[in-house]
């Protein structure tokens, strides 16, 4: 996978990608799906701001809209809207979108770097050819971005991972990692927001809580938000 093109002085109106595709899921549903050839941020701070215009017809039948990895999906009330209506609205918003540039929330996450919770992190410097040091040291300068919320409640695909950190994910997924595991894996960087298998490498430990079922509302992330990692002293 190619690293993030996430360059924020680049005019969004210069992208360039194929014509995007609408998919039907169920009767009231329909993926948007613009075919970036690879994850990229720009994109997705688009679809941010096409979900955000979408949402201004709530209640003319459009029930939910769910930010995912470069694509978007479109709930409706079919027996409001009909699907064509539904898809020549997104088809005509999108080419009028810019991206969402600001407005998240900031986070800053102390990391105890190494050790047993970030056991690859030595495999992780040998293979971008730097120091143990030198990697703590890229992390901790990106600033990331939260893209979306997906895969188990509370976890967020962090884009911003600087190019050089880029790695694929590990061939043979872990069964479990614990909770907090500050993790990357392909393009993006991650936080394990409980116990579960995963397939992305383990780079050390916060004390972050990603996911309460019982707050308002329950997960600490949301699309746009910046995150920094900082080594815990």
């Amino acid at each position: 996978m190619d690293a993030i093109r996430d360059d924020p002085e680049t005019a969004l109106s210069s992208i360039r990608s194929p014509e995007p595709v609408l998919s039907h899921l169920g009767l009231g549903g329909l993926l948007f799906d613009p075919r970036s050839e690879c994850f990229d941020m720009r994109i997705q701070r688009r679809l941010q701001a096409l979900g955000a215009a979408l949402s201004a017809f709530r209640d003319q039948g459009i029930t939910e809209l769910v930010l995912g990895v470069n694509n978007l999906l479109v709930l409706f009330d079919p027996m409001a809207l009909h699907p064509e209506a539904v898809r020549d609205l997104v088809l005509k918003t999108w080419p009028e979108t810019q991206g969402v540039r600001e407005g998240g929330r900031e986070h800053v996450f102390p990391v105890v770097y190494g050790g047993k919770s970030g056991e690859d992190l030595p495999d992780l410097a040998a293979h971008a050819g730097m120091s143990v040091d030198q990697w703590v040291e890229m992390h901790n300068n990106a600033i990331y971005t939260v893209a979306c919320i997906g895969a188990m409640p509370g976890f967020a695909y962090l884009g911003g991972l600087p190019a050089p950190l880029a790695i694929p994910r590990r061939t043979q997924p872990r069964v479990r990692i614990p909770k907090g595991s500050v993790i990357v894996g392909g393009v993006q960087a991650g936080i394990q927001p409980c116990d579960a298998p995963s397939g992305w490498h383990l780079v050390g430990m916060t004390e972050a809580e990603l996911f309460d079922p019982h707050a308002g509302p329950p997960c600490l992330l949301a699309p746009g938000d910046t995150v920094r990692f900082v080594r815990a002293s």
